[in-house]
């Protein structure tokens, strides 16, 4: 009899999302009701050090755990990883908690695993769905992405304390929702491939309905969420972008797959010019891509342009940098998006660098017409 291997839908997910105004007082309290202890290696961007560390002292003397703070160096690399490793080691750390933005997040993972730990990620941002995912980006010292690095298990605890994202700038929770704009139609492309996720499995019918939801709750609460950044209050529409650009695109798109969007973000992060551009708003551009490479109908062009220009995402080359690029050196992204094993492959058909060369000059150019509108 030939055995069949097993093909299994899996999902996956941090034992615990906590979201709200002032969330980190209860971080402590959070950690321990989850079995965690200190002393805790905390890992902070300069901004989460800065705001934070006041908070911090209170919430961990209020449940006996010992803690220090060891400040990010700007940028997920091995070397970044390494040095805390290090560090944390020296501290005989039981636990890591990683404070700033997706990249601070994705260093305080690789830590995390380096001293085999348990991770808590408090986010400053909805920058990203970095937070709940169980893999890093890793990138080289200048910046261009490297590779994934994928963990055995997601974070013990994501904290999002939404008043922290309230005050910072706009321009970040935008990058956030242009990350998650890419999350449903990444799913879709991968669900319709048959693609594995980087979990080894299936889409679940669960994981699938969540990266729906994220994309319908963009388009709901999106703009609205922008002007409560700009009173630097917190509302209803703030607290469901937050929960959608961090929980509903972190869960959809692990859980269901990654596709055209972010391979294309990944050759972009080979051209310097790009670099001063966020995660999310080089993602946003690469959906606009994939769209074309799927040559999806115009209403879904409309909804998503309409979506993309309100909340200050970019829908044109120029914006993100490469106003006068070249051909070749757009072939130069073609090429990194397409290489083997990149998510691009996970469209339900096949794609080459020629493709993606020709997909992002009419992405360009049908930014550039919605824009003359």
């Amino acid at each position: 009899m030939t055995s069949v291997k097993p093909d299994p839908a899996i999902f996956c997910s941090p034992s615990r999302y906590t979201q709200g105004p002032k969330a980190t007082e209860i971080l402590g309290r959070e950690m321990k009701t989850l079995g965690l202890e200190g002393p805790v290696f905390i890992l902070a961007s300069r901004t989460a050090k800065r705001l934070l560390a006041e908070t911090w002292h209170q919430t961990f003397e209020s449940v006996g755990f010992r803690y220090e703070i060891f400040e990010f160096g700007g940028e997920c690399t091995q070397a970044e990883i390494r040095r805390g490793v290090e560090y944390a080691r020296s501290m005989n750390a039981r636990a890591v908690v990683g404070a700033g933005g997706g990249k601070a997040l994705d260093a305080a993972r690789g830590i995390a695993c380096g001293c085999s730990v348990p991770i808590v990620n408090c986010p400053s941002l909805a920058s990203s769905d970095a937070p709940c995912s169980a893999l890093s980006v890793i990138y080289n010292a200048e910046g261009a992405f490297e590779s994934y690095a994928v963990y055995g298990k997601n974070p013990d605890l994501v904290l999002v304390d939404t008043e922290l994202i309230a005050n910072a700038p706009a321009r970040l929770l935008s990058a956030g929702m242009g990350d998650a704009l890419a999350t449903m139609f990444e799913a879709e492309a991968a669900i319709s491939s048959g693609a594995r996720t980087m979990r080894g499995g299936k889409s679940t019918l669960t994981a699938r309905i969540i990266a729906r939801t994220c994309y319908e709750t963009l388009i709901k609460h999106g703009v609205d969420a922008l002007d409560a950044v700009a009173s630097q209050k917190t509302n209803e529409h703030l607290e469901r972008v937050a929960e959608a650009n961090t929980l509903l695109s972190g869960l959809g798109f692990e859980s269901s797959g990654l596709a055209a969007a972010h391979a294309i973000h990944d050759g972009l992060t080979a051209l310097e010019e790009t670099h001063d551009f966020y995660h999310g708003e080089k993602v946003a551009f690469g959906t606009i891509v994939q769209l074309v490479l799927e040559k999806q109908p115009e209403s879904v062009f409309t909804e998503v342009l309409n979506f993309a220009t309100s909340v200050k995402l970019p829908v044109t080359l120029g914006e993100i940098g490469l106003a006068d690029v070249s051909d070749d050196k757009l072939l130069k992204v073609a090429k990194a998006a397409t290489a083997p094993h990149k998510t691009i492959h996970n469209e339900p058909f096949p794609v080459d660098a020629n493709m993606v060369l020709n997909a992002m000059r009419e992405a360009d150019s049908i930014g550039q017409s919605w824009q003359k509108r």
